[in-house]
């Protein structure tokens, strides 16, 4: 299974605050992970359920799963992105096995997936549901957004930014900063706020 860290959830989140969609963070293939990855998709799942995000733990061959995934996206026009090979047209395949989309097996050398999807294209379900599948990706860019904006699109940070001393704080070297007190007391994930000064320095109109 492809590893995905903190840092690239956390721009396909802020991406997602920023233009008001609504985002689920789905950990697939639960059945082939070890006791360890278990933790370690525990830990994360904690981490955003916490901010107040919706999480859920599935298999793409469990029929609970699938129809419960089903049912979410019922009335909606949804989109399942992620790295290449973490289950995105084989979950698809299985809400829907009449569009048979093409999947492949993960690469042994490099952990990580094949390209099947190779453009996003979208598919119309039953339950007037719309899914849009799209090709893997090994980085998400962050564009058009400003300093001064960014720490609105953590729900966290946006929250508690009022308690700042200054109205303007970026939240980096700022005395009496709320955001910082929340990471020192654990009240914020620390890879959050990791995610935040990297996508900060990089400080360009496009943030690859």
């Amino acid at each position: 299974n492809p590893p995905t860290f903190f840092s690239f959830i956390d721009r396909f989140l802020i991406t997602a605050e920023a233009y008001q969609i609504q985002a689920i963070l789905l950990f697939n293939k639960m059945d082939t992970y070890s006791e360890e990855e278990k933790q370690e998709v525990k830990r994360m799942q904690s981490v955003y359920q916490k901010i107040g995000y919706t999480c859920h733990q599935i298999s793409s061959f469990k029929k609970e799963d699938v129809d419960f995934v089903s049912r979410l996206m019922e009335g909606k026009s949804s989109m399942f992105s992620g790295h290449s090979g973490v289950g995105k047209s084989t979950l698809i395949n299985s809400i829907a096995p009449d569009l048979n989309l093409k999947t492949k097996i993960i690469s042994e050398q490099h952990q990580q997936g094949q390209h099947t999807t190779t453009y996003a294209e979208m598919f119309d379900l039953d339950g007037n549901a719309r899914i849009i599948d799209t090709p893997g990706i090994k980085g998400f860019g962050v564009v058009d957004m400003e300093s001064e904006e960014l720490g609105n699109y953590f729900p966290e940070f946006l929250k508690i930014k009022n308690s700042c001393k200054f109205n303007n704080c970026l939240h980096v070297d700022e005395p009496k900063c709320a955001v910082k007190e929340g990471v020192e007391n654990k009240t914020i994930a620390a890879s959050r706020y990791k995610s935040y000064l990297q996508l900060l320095e990089e400080d360009t109109p496009y943030r690859n």
